[in-house]
């Protein structure tokens, strides 16, 4: 895992489940970041199915990014995931990361996926530096604004061959050699 430029500047956190009092918190973040935001009405949604998980990742008592993520016979697939703005960069969205790429090894799924807005680059260029790989294109898959996403994945202990399968055709793939 990459970790930011400056360990001085690393926020530690406790990374734990999502509980109910913690959605003013997790709204005001999702209001702060997203384009389109979610409304409480889609967290509670999300958080009823039977296979997803909401965490938040908490500094000193106070909610500074959170995910909601499905759980799948052989993935992790990441619905939502932010970071507040003045903590971003900070090393939070990384131990986030960590903990999922953690429960991979430990419930054998191997991977994990996230579909990201095509105009979102500061996310694309964030899971880019955890080691994610764009594979694929979604063609108007936002309902909102019809905006394409990219498909990106992380594979734990991928295999050279396995990895020849996906050889990514996009505009952000270009950005792997940097």
């Amino acid at each position: 895992m990459n970790f930011p430029k400056s360990k001085r500047n690393r926020l530690h956190v406790q990374i734990r489940w999502l509980i109910r009092r913690d959605m003013d918190e997790v709204l005001n973040i999702e209001k702060e970041v997203a384009e389109v935001p979610w409304r409480e009405e889609e967290f509670l949604a999300s958080m009823r199915q039977r296979n997803c998980i909401g965490m938040v990742a908490e500094h000193n008592q106070k909610i500074v990014g959170f995910m909601i993520y499905e759980l799948h016979k052989s993935r992790l697939r990441i619905l939502n995931f932010a970071v507040s703005p003045h903590q971003q960069r900070k090393g939070v969205g990384t131990q986030m990361i960590q903990r999922l790429v953690d429960k991979l090894s430990q419930q054998r799924r191997r991977e994990i996926a996230i579909e990201l807005r095509e105009t979102n680059l500061a996310a694309q260029f964030f899971f880019k530096d955890q080691n994610f790989k764009a594979v694929q294109v979604a063609r108007g898959h936002f309902s909102d604004t019809e905006e394409d996403a990219y498909i990106m994945r992380f594979r734990l202990h991928q295999p050279s061959e396995e990895f020849a399968k996906y050889h990514p055709i996009n505009r952000i793939s270009e950005f792997d050699a940097a």
